[in-house]
């Protein structure tokens, strides 16, 4: 659908349902729930379908290993149940990965190997594959890069991995095939009233400037770590929900890591878990943990959080990698609900949060991409129960998303499960946009015409990995996808100088520079 003609549908509807400010997972998740269950929805997406913290994660669809350490056994219990779902609803995006706990001392062995059976069993019967103990030769057969001075041995489990803007993508196409309306690049600018209660929103196109007015039954403000902007639109001195916090990655070439497993180090100096991931051909490293003072839509990685995991890898890898070898560094902010008491970020729920106004604005934060369908589920609950909407039952545990296939060929192709025959139909279907990525100019034709990438910047980070995953790549790439748009779009040259200007300046942020 062109985006003049998703704007009429807008114009002409007078009276929404449910109106969701925000396309992340958890304004996705909400959307689908409500359109699937018959709601009128309209979803509002400032940016671009998971801009910020949704396209920033670790890749993993998982109970959350750190969180059962903890004794959050609710939690886990919760996340695991949902992993199975996703994968079931979704095995052309999620895939089961095992995961490696290389132990350096006698005891780790049985206390981790005890720790992830309690995984295991938690999962119940939508349990991947079962953990396992691992003698110190076969460790380093499945990882040869792991470091062998004083290797005892290892527990191998399994979770699931995933491609986070691409599952993005994938829900706003799965939402449109329920009956649903999504639009980017569409910033709300305020909450309309009618006395104390929310009715609606204004919000701009941010192409043309123009502003439009929807009303509706309901407004959800499920925009992760901008929520207190959406809650400050309807009470000016409202007391904030969030308390940030930034975690970091690095991504590196796939030889720091052959192997098909992925290497959990289960204590770090900061107390967090490190994960060594194969994903897309390369090896992505992180995380960290730093609380943060100022919300960001493009945060960056601080120097001692590039240090931190490098200095980790180093204790655990060989060779490891070192900062010239560094293709993309990104960063994400976690929209962690605040804690009763002071305590440090690493130590808040990870829980989702939902929140009700007097004015009936419902606003859902916090929780994960894993439990992103039951957030959702929870949201439009709230929802039922606020507006006197009729109940129906949600059908989302069952709902296989667009693009559903279980036999996809493993290569780049997959994640548009049953797209990808169809975009290889299209001219340049063989032609690369660069000789370091697997990408084609198909698919810069797909991202336009079908998933409404409206900028460079949509194209290279979002419907296709590239910044992620080598940002000199992507920059490289960045003049034939600024053609291509322009073509579509019908840009003039300035236009293309434009985006061209403002995605290099991005691509400066994802790239270390020389100490």
């Amino acid at each position: 659908m062109k985006r003049s003609d998703i704007l009429h549908t807008i114009q002409s509807t007078e009276d929404w349902d449910v109106l969701v400010i925000g396309g992340g997972a958890s304004g996705l998740g909400t959307a689908l729930e409500a359109a699937t269950r018959g709601y009128r929805t309209l979803l509002l997406e400032a940016h671009d379908y998971a801009k910020g913290t949704s396209s920033r994660s670790t890749k993993l669809i998982h109970g959350g290993v750190r969180y059962l350490a903890q004794g959050n056994i609710p939690l886990v219990k919760e996340a695991l149940h949902e992993r199975g779902i996703l994968k079931r609803n979704a095995p052309h995006l999620v895939h089961d990965m095992g995961f490696l706990v290389a132990a350096y001392n006698w005891w780790s062995i049985p206390f981790y190997g005890i720790g992830l059976k309690l995984y295991d069993f938690l999962a119940g019967k939508l349990n991947l594959q079962p953990s396992r103990r691992v003698s110190r030769e076969k460790a380093l057969a499945l990882m040869p890069t792991l470091k062998k001075e004083g290797l005892k041995g290892g527990v191998l489990y399994f979770d699931g991995q995933f491609d986070d803007s691409r599952l993005a993508i994938s829900l706003m196409r799965t939402l449109r095939d329920e009956g649903g309306v999504a639009l980017n690049h569409a910033p709300v600018t305020a909450l309309l009233k009618e006395g104390d209660k929310v009715v609606g929103a204004s919000f701009q196109d941010a192409e043309t400037g123009q502003e439009y007015k929807v009303y509706a039954k309901s407004v959800v403000n499920a925009t992760g770590v901008f929520v207190d902007d959406i809650r400050r639109m309807e009470t000016p001195d409202v007391a904030p929900m969030l308390s940030p916090s930034q975690g970091v990655h690095l991504v590196v070439e796939r030889k720091f890591l052959p192997s098909q497993c992925a290497m959990m180090v289960p204590h770090t100096q900061d107390g967090r878990v490190l994960f060594a991931v194969p994903w897309h051909g390369h090896v992505m490293i992180g995380t960290t943990d730093t609380a943060v003072p100022n919300i960001d839509v493009e945060p960056r990685a601080l120097a001692e959080e590039v240090e931190f995991i490098l200095n980790t890898a180093k204790q655990h890898m060989t060779p490891a990698p070192t900062r010239a070898d560094v293709l993309s560094v990104y960063a994400g902010l976690r929209p962690l609900v605040k804690a009763d008491g002071e305590g440090e970020t690493k130590s808040l729920s990870r829980s989702h949060v939902i929140r009700t106004s007097a004015g009936g604005l419902v606003t859902l934060t916090g929780g994960k991409w894993t439990t992103y369908r039951r957030m959702g589920q929870d949201a439009v609950d709230e929802v039922v129960k606020r507006t006197g909407l009729p109940v129906k039952t949600s059908v989302t545990s069952d709902l296989k998303l667009h693009g559903w296939c279980d036999n996809a060929p493993d290569d780049h192709w997959k994640v548009y499960g049953t797209d990808a025959v169809k975009i290889q139909m299209l001219a340049g279907a063989t032609i690369r946009l660069s000789d370091e990525l697997p990408n084609t100019e198909a698919e810069v034709l797909w991202a336009i015409r079908h998933e409404q990438a409206r900028t460079v910047e949509d194209v290279l980070a979002r419907r296709i990995r590239a910044l992620f995953l080598n940002a000199q790549a992507a920059r490289d790439a960045a003049p034939r996808v600024a053609q291509i748009l322009a073509d579509e779009l019908g840009r003039d040259e300035a236009w293309q100088q434009a985006q061209l200007r403002e995605f290099n300046a991005l691509v400066d942020g994802y790239l270390l520079s020389p100490v």
